[in-house]
């Protein structure tokens, strides 16, 4: 990438993974806003909390110089819709099949309102030994359920992977209410994936509508990014093009 791609003053994109993944759920992403030439990060979400993996996200978000939109998937939108209010630089967000919650809101109880999630049903409770030295619990997927919850349209043995890869989520995630939303100061963006059984399309569908996201409808299931990623990526980049006019008209 050329020194002047690095101070146009562009924003930088930054995707924050959600539940059971890790940052290598962007690849399909990442190497086509690379060749669009915008700069880009996917940092590790610790998974450990709604307000503590939004203090870690927010200082990374503090460390990169320039604006930054961000990018979240799943519970990594509840992430960003609160790590967003926390840092400075921040100029828009975008949802992928993402959460975007609001102030008190428990992504548990509005994971429960889904008709069209079968999430809560694949999960299995495992324990970890928390820094009090008490047994905590965390959630991961059943691997014979992983396909068909979270990535049905990708192939078995892709989804073989992902299952034996995941990164379970503290129980506390689901259960912690989350703190003032930054989609009502920031323009937003959505892109809700009509299969998807995970985060639930209904409940997706109607976190965007309420935060007022420009949203986009996709065919295919909760891993869009994955999936579909050039079609993310068309809204990212419009993302970025609408905030990089709107700071230059300024």
């Amino acid at each position: 990438m050329s020194e002047a791609a690095h101070t146009d003053g562009s924003p930088t994109v930054v995707l924050v993974h959600g539940a059971f993944a890790d940052g290598s759920s962007w690849n399909g992403v990442i190497e086509r806003l690379q060749t669009q030439g915008v700069k880009v990060t996917a940092p590790a979400n610790p998974l450990r909390g709604i307000s503590s993996d939004s203090a870690y996200i927010a200082s990374v978000l503090d460390q990169i110089p320039g604006p930054v939109v961000t990018v979240g998937h799943s519970y990594g939108g509840a992430v960003i819709t609160n790590a967003a209010s926390l840092a400075q630089n921040v100029v828009g967000l975008v949802y992928v099949a993402a959460f975007a919650t609001e102030e008190g809101e428990k992504l548990g109880e509005a994971e429960g309102t889904s008709k069209d999630s079968v999430l809560s049903s694949a999960l299995v409770p495992l324990q970890y030994p928390s820094p009090g030295g008490e047994l905590g619990v965390e959630f991961a997927i059943h691997p014979e359920r992983f396909r068909d919850a979270f990535a049905a349209d990708l192939p078995e043995e892709e989804t073989a992977v992902m299952a034996a890869t995941q990164q379970p989520i503290v129980e506390s995630a689901f259960s912690e209410p989350g703190g003032p939303p930054a989609w009502k100061q920031l323009p937003s963006w959505a892109v809700v994936a009509t299969g998807d059984k995970a985060a639930g399309s209904d409940v997706v569908r109607s976190m965007a509508e309420r935060a007022g996201a420009r949203t986009t409808e996709v065919q295919g299931s909760h891993v869009i990014m994955i999936s579909q990623p050039q079609a993310v990526t068309d809204v990212i980049l419009e993302a970025g093009a609408a905030v990089g006019a709107a700071a230059a008209a300024r």
